[in-house]
């Protein structure tokens, strides 16, 4: 009850404090372990209250926190959540517990400043969700990027200093004409607050120059085709926990960002160009479905196919143009939306659990290579069950959360255009062709070699993790009557928003 009144400052600032906090431990690695758990799950915990007191049927700002900033520039510490940002946070908040238990008997160096960066990253993470601010949501955006650059950069691979600058180089050089943009919606809106943006009179000419700004930002965060290709060598060389998040929490930025600033402020650019953005979509399902089909790594196989799955979200987004000029209602712009928060959101959980089910065998085997596997179901039968399981999730079987999102935008996709359901509803045979090729090759059939027949199942910690995911995913796909109800007033009121922008043929 103290607190409720400054519920997001303490899940934003709670795990940064606590994450340097535990920098302080030094080498007592136990010790960390156990405090990042402790944070971690108070954070959890705190974050519940969004959920149980968020409001429904509104599309106004909850939970909403102001004080003065930056007063030179009229910028506000200025937070809050709706119907999309708040699930993200909680996705957030769960995550990172399971990031923390994951990595409680695999990593064993310099434990206290692993554990530290990712609770760092979390309260900055949350603090982009959050942010109603423009200068708060830059600095909380770029600020993620140092701890990931860490992760990666001490804890990843062979390769890991060459993936860590590629992706610094990427997502920092993205975001720069996003800055840009933000600077000339302060100089014309007299605040950085995100509200005034959306409120300003733009000609179609300052929309387009601001859209293709923010698309820099938020299609290399996603990532689009062809700005991707720093994903799988990312995910590749980062640790377990990193891969985690990397595709759970930080993918899914790029499509909060085209949400959040790209369809509000400059409407009618996104309208009209709405095309690029479902060409480039379409080719995400498309081509890197096969690209994915051909991957020897299971790491990089997925990361492929989280670039794919994305293509999903910014399709949903921006589908709805389309069917409102075919019927001029806002129900398709709503479902397309609808389908791609879902997306976001499952992808989330299904991406999360597929990597922590190759961290628990390169734990083992200490590879990633298919080839080296095979006939994991003889040794491991627990473990095989739930792989098998996100598996199919991640193929989008009926009953998974995988399946409602793509089924959303599939569906979105047939109301504007048949040959763009077509293209799109390919992902259902070439993510079931990939997904199948990984599981037949490394769970099935007979034991492959020693290091396989000598393979222990899963623990009782691991057996916790999968379990947790497991209910999630199916709790989704069977019942996502809850989570759409959060985000319908939200997604309408942006519906209606774009509909009533639209520009005379």
């Amino acid at each position: 009850m103290m607190l409720s009144g400054h519920l997001l400052n303490l899940l934003i600032w709670l795990p940064i404090v606590g994450g340097f906090a535990i920098l302080g431990l030094g080498d007592r690695a136990q010790t960390a372990r156990w405090a990042a758990l402790c944070v971690s799950s108070l954070t959890f915990l705190a974050s519940l209250p969004l959920a149980i007191d968020f409001k429904l049927g509104t599309p106004a700002m909850q939970f909403v926190e102001r004080s003065s900033w930056i007063p030179s520039i009229h910028s506000d510490f200025y937070i809050g959540v709706d119907g999309i940002s708040m699930p993200l946070i909680l996705l957030t908040t769960f995550t990172t517990v399971l990031i923390v238990i994951a990595g409680w008997a695999s990593v064993e160096k310099r434990v206290a400043q692993y554990l530290a960066a990712f609770l760092i990253l979390e309260g900055l993470m949350i603090g982009v969700f959050a942010a109603l601010d423009g200068v708060l949501f830059y600095v909380f955006w770029e600020a993620m990027l140092l701890p990931m650059f860490i992760i990666i950069g001490i804890w990843g691979g062979p390769r890991r200093v060459y993936a860590t600058i590629k992706f610094f180089l990427y997502t920092f050089l993205g975001s720069l004409l996003m800055l840009v943009a933000l600077i000339y919606l302060y100089l014309k809106a007299g605040s950085y607050e995100l509200a005034a943006f959306q409120r300003l009179p733009l000609t179609m000419t300052e929309q387009t120059f601001i859209f293709l700004a923010f698309f820099a930002a938020f299609a290399v965060k996603v990532p689009m085709w062809p700005v991707h290709t720093w994903l799988p060598d990312a995910h590749v060389e980062a640790p377990t926990g990193g891969s985690v998040v990397l595709a759970a929490i930080m993918l899914k930025m790029g499509g909060y960002g085209f949400l959040r600033f790209s369809l509000p402020i400059a409407p009618d650019a996104s309208r009209e160009l709405d095309w690029l953005i479902i060409a480039l979509s379409l080719i995400a399902v498309v081509y890197i479905g096969f690209v994915a089909l051909v991957q020897r790594d299971m790491k990089k196989l997925i990361a492929y196919s989280s670039i794919a799955h994305m293509g999903f979200v910014t399709l949903g987004l921006f589908i709805g143009f389309r069917i409102a000029a075919l019927t001029g209602k806002l129900t398709g712009i709503q479902m397309g939306m609808d389908g791609a928060v879902v997306q976001m959101l499952s992808h989330g959980l299904v991406s999360g659990a597929m990597f922590l089910c190759v961290g628990v065998m390169y734990d083992r085997m200490h590879s990633r290579e298919i080839s080296a596997y095979g006939g994991v179901i003889n040794t491991m039968p627990k473990f095989a069950g739930f792989m098998v399981l996100f598996a199919m999730a991640n193929a989008g079987l009926p009953g998974t959360s995988g399946f409602v999102g793509e089924f959303l935008v599939i569906l979105a996709s047939f109301k504007a255009n048949v040959w763009f359901s077509f293209l799109a509803a390919t992902t259902l045979v070439l993510g079931a062709g990939y997904t199948l090729w990984l599981v037949k090759r490394v769970i099935f059939g007979e034991v492959a070699n020693d290091k396989v027949a000598a393979l222990r199942d899963i623990n009782g910690r691991e057996m916790l993790l999968l379990s947790v995911l497991a209910v999630a995913v199916l709790g989704v796909g069977l019942w996502p009557a809850p989570l759409l109800d959060v985000m319908r007033a939200t997604t309408q009121h942006l519906s209606e928003t774009l509909l009533a922008s639209k520009i005379p043929p």
